[in-house]
């Protein structure tokens, strides 16, 4: 499982992004909810301890067991439905012993890692109605269990992750054109009619979501109230920001005018500590731990690994893009972590696994360009 490799193929560069993500992280925590800024820490450092040990294990060995990771993830999803935690409304945590955890963040990790060894096993076939029947299927399982929570905004990011594992996989034009085709005004049919007194597609509490993004005035008191909070937050940041815990009585964070600062607003938090600047430093960083993934997948030794590294490169980017975008009120609140940067040791745990097997990703593709040199 474990082989010799060559220090030069290591990634070092994204090593260094994804570290410095996780400090940006335990910093702004600790100025958003002190208490828990001991607890992400230690959560950096496991998790970073087993990025490491993970790049240095063959995923292709790992991958022999699709299956089982499929089966694993189907099983810790069902387990929401039956000893699932409620919070707020949605039951989406599992509680054992000492241990509380989020199967939908790992969830993503998982499907990555299944479909990577699915599909390439099954390449010749991939461009047949048969095989993506078969995909949608395979996807839909769990993508039903994840929104039955509820959870509509981690659904979507499934969704969205499953068509880039699909186009690194190598599905033709054809399809990506016939998808987008039927996709886009199947949507906006969907949101016009989600936004109807009457609708029953989405929960009461989702469809307040997407009137408040529409009509912010009239739900600036309920619905729009922590989103434009939140962007008055990153607005007086200016450039330069009003300091790391500052005692200013204007501060929108020390006026408890944001709830779940710690998670979902934690990008309000910097903008308003850190200023323009700050906001600019994470945003580069996560734009590039993703081209970097990206660029992994584009030197990969085969499509597994293609999948690996632009699946993963895809899930930083969307997901930022979803957080950043409630942060800045350009989406409609959507409930989404920052990677790497908010509160949260399942989500913070998934990426660092993630991030470990794109490591592996290089140091294979690095290995197999010597041996064909």
């Amino acid at each position: 499982m474990f082989r010799n490799y060559k220090l030069r193929d290591y990634d070092f560069k994204l090593i260094l992004m994804v570290l410095a993500l996780a400090a940006i992280g335990v910093v702004a925590i600790g100025s958003a909810e002190e208490s828990l800024q001991a607890k992400q820490f230690v959560g950096v450092a496991a998790g970073a301890v087993t990025m490491i040990v993970l790049s240095f294990i063959n995923y292709n060995t790992l991958l022999k067991l699709y299956w089982l990771i499929y089966a694993g993830n189907l099983t810790l999803l069902m387990l929401v439905m039956f000893i699932g935690e409620e919070h707020k409304g949605a039951q989406r945590w599992v509680e054992i012993g000492s241990i509380t955890f989020q199967p939908s963040e790992t969830a993503k990790i998982m499907l990555i890692l299944f479909f990577a060894q699915f599909i390439m096993k099954y390449k010749n076939k991939l461009n047949t109605l048969k095989m993506l029947v078969l995909c949608a299927v395979l996807i839909g399982v769990p993508w039903v269990l994840i929104e039955e929570q509820p959870d509509l905004s981690t659904s979507i990011i499934v969704l969205v992750l499953f068509c880039v594992i699909l186009f690194a996989g190598g599905i033709s034009w054809k399809y990506i054109i016939g998808a987008l085709a039927v996709g886009i005004p199947a949507l906006i049919v969907v949101v016009a009619i989600a936004v109807q007194p009457d609708q029953t597609i989405l929960k009461e509490h989702q469809q307040n979501r997407i009137l408040a993004f529409i009509n912010p005035e009239e739900y600036a008191t309920a619905e729009a109230y922590q989103q434009l909070n939140s962007v008055m937050a990153i607005g007086s940041g200016q450039l330069n920001g009003k300091g790391y815990k500052n005692n200013e009585i204007t501060s929108v964070k020390n006026g408890d005018f944001i709830s779940e600062t710690e998670t979902d607003f934690i990008f309000a938090v910097i903008g308003e500590e850190f200023g323009f600047k700050g906001s600019v430093v994470v945003i580069v960083l996560l734009m590039g731990v993703a081209l970097e993934c990206i660029s992994v997948a584009r030197r990969a030794k085969d499509t597994a690994g293609q999948i690996i590294a632009a699946g993963m490169g895809g899930l930083i980017a969307f997901q930022s893009f979803f957080n950043i975008g409630v942060a800045t009120f350009i989406l409609p609140n959507t409930g989404l972590p920052l990677p790497f940067v908010s509160s949260g040791l399942t989500s913070l745990m998934s990426c660092f696994i993630g991030m470990g097997f794109v490591l592996n990703v290089r140091l294979q593709a690095g290995r197999n360009a010597g041996q064909t040199g």
